[in-house]
């Protein structure tokens, strides 16, 4: 019998006896043998993930947020076994991205009954950790799904809480950010494929392998996690409409050239700035520091989602990716 592993946060479900024994359940249902691994201190899904392909799994769930399902996707990564997601988290960008029904019963039907679809991953080299300089040490590479950044945005992400977060959602973000908006814009240096340099005064730079924002908001409308390209903004907000107009041109999901949002295309991407800066990964934030360097993955990732014609919470998310496709 084909084995299955649920890598589940614990800290995200509300009732883990029940909910563990629906996800065995469903697996029997399809005739599959589960197991469940939880996520710990020590162990944000990689190595559970990790021995999942060690073991042999056919499939592997990643129930959590997006920490759980970047871990899962970098354990997954170039084994061809598939990766289904049941998002529990704040922001889920990665599962909103993907279409992924925002349902636990329907996200876990459709990791038994969907279909495999490859999509890139993006992988960043964070560099050296505080200090600038070779005493704040090298951090591994890190391969991750949605989006990466440093300076504003990590800052933003770091200072929602996680009780906030629980209780409050994507608004708890919206409220960081709005006390974070009075940071100063930092010196950025930007190389896009060994280009000429690009350097900014920015309040931050993104990287992102999907395009969305928590509360299901655009930043980068045209990024795709299949075609092969990373796409990146540069948010440099000047004067008292500086903000309103970026705002602006994210919930309208304007595309068009602006100094105060310019977004660009590449496969990989170097990014310097003058100090220390937050730094995040898929939500997660890492060591403070002055560079980091993104470069995509194509197609080393094998997703599992609803199949077409199926009705219900995450289809918005696919329609409105083939049409702008």
């Amino acid at each position: 019998m084909r084995s299955v592993v649920f890598v589940v946060n614990r800290a995200l479900v509300r009732d883990p006896g029940g909910f563990g024994r629906r996800c065995l359940a469903a697996a029997r249902k399809y005739g599959w043998e589960p197991e469940l691994a939880e996520t710990g201190p020590g162990d944000s899904g990689l190595g559970r993930a990790g021995q999942a392909v060690a073991d042999g799994a056919g499939l592997v769930f990643a129930v959590g947020g997006d920490g759980t399902v970047r871990a899962c996707a970098q354990a997954l990564a170039g084994t061809g076994i598939p990766l289904a997601i049941v998002p529990l988290g704040t922001a889920n960008l990665t599962a909103r991205a993907l279409g992924i029904p925002a349902r636990a019963g329907l996200a876990i039907e459709a990791g038994f009954c969907g279909r495999d679809r490859r999509i890139d991953l993006a992988c960043a080299e964070p560099g050296e950790q505080g200090g600038g300089g070779a005493d704040g040490g090298s951090a591994p590479q890190i391969l991750f799904a949605a989006m990466a950044g440093i300076g504003l945005d990590a800052a933003v992400v770091g200072a929602a809480h996680a009780a906030g977060k629980r209780r409050f959602g994507w608004v708890a973000y919206a409220v960081s950010g709005v006390a974070h908006l009075s940071l100063p814009p930092r010196e950025f240096t930007v190389r896009l494929d060994g280009g000429e340099p690009l350097v900014r005064r920015a309040r931050c730079v993104v990287v992102g392998n999907a395009g969305l924002l928590p509360g299901g908001f655009w930043l980068l409308p045209e990024a795709r996690c299949d075609d092969g390209w990373l796409d990146v903004g540069i948010l440099s907000p000047t004067g008292v409409l500086g903000w309103p107009r970026v705002a602006g041109l994210v919930v309208t999901r304007s595309r068009r050239a602006d100094g105060q949002l310019e977004r660009f295309r590449a496969r990989r991407v170097e990014i310097s700035a003058a100090v220390d800066l937050p730094r995040q990964i898929d939500g997660e934030v890492i060591a403070p520091g002055r560079s980091l360097t993104v470069s995509v993955r194509p197609g080393v990732l094998t997703v599992r989602q609803r199949r077409a014609g199926r009705t219900g919470a995450g289809t918005t998310a696919v329609r409105d990716k083939k049409a702008r496709s």
